[in-house]
């Protein structure tokens, strides 16, 4: 009588028939094997579990946001009036912003009709970047409504991109507009200063940790 071949434990799933596989050419897995063998199962394991999440969108659980082109960091952020790095271009070019300017009142020095007007004008920004980060906000979620009714079209689309860019670029302004504002408060040494605590003008300093929330 022939002997029965060795049946594998379960032919599941492909990944235990590979396993099986192996097991049955002696790759690894006998009882006594070496701690080289364990080492080559784990890292066969784990390539197994990177050739299955490969083919996952990095866009996945996203489907659920409520504007799906705007992360819950950035609507809060647009909601509290934040800087969201629009206005970088005036910081990294020697015009400080009024939040900044206010944190480091002390290590400039501020005189105290600075820090009112500073102060005045920190509140003046951040109220009209809420209200105009409230417009764009209720834009892009229009915008996504109408994709997920199928109610888009060529010239609608064109029209609401349109608009949201519009939006983008006052928001933009506001912030923008805020550092011209408070350059013109601050002497030329305070500015140098400002830029000395904020780590700017160092040799090989690429102001990757600028905080956007300014």
């Amino acid at each position: 009588m022939a002997a029965s071949r060795p049946k594998p434990a379960s032919a599941s799933s492909k990944t235990g028939g590979r396993v099986y596989g192996l097991m049955h050419f002696g790759i690894f897995g006998r009882k006594g094997d070496s701690r080289m063998n364990r080492v080559m199962w784990i890292l066969f394991a784990l390539s197994i579990a990177t050739s299955v999440s490969a083919d996952q969108s990095p866009y996945a659980g996203q489907e659920h946001r409520p504007v799906k082109s705007m992360s819950a960091q950035e609507v809060d952020a647009l909601m509290n009036g934040d800087g969201m790095g629009f206005a970088k271009l005036a910081e990294l070019n020697h015009f400080p912003g009024p939040k900044h300017v206010l944190d480091l009142a002390q290590q400039l020095k501020l005189t105290p009709d600075q820090i009112k007007k500073s102060r005045t004008l920190f509140d003046d920004m951040r109220s009209a970047a809420i209200a105009t980060g409230q417009e764009l906000l209720a834009a892009e979620a229009e915008l996504d409504r109408a994709f997920a009714e199928k109610t888009i079209s060529a010239e609608s689309l064109e029209r609401a991109l349109l608009e949201i860019a519009g939006i983008r670029a006052r928001l933009r302004f506001v912030h923008l507009e805020a550092h011209l504002r408070q350059a013109r408060l601050l002497t030329k040494t305070q500015i140098a200063l400002y830029d000395r605590h904020r780590g700017y003008g160092h040799d090989g300093a690429d102001h990757a940790g600028h905080s956007p929330r300014h």
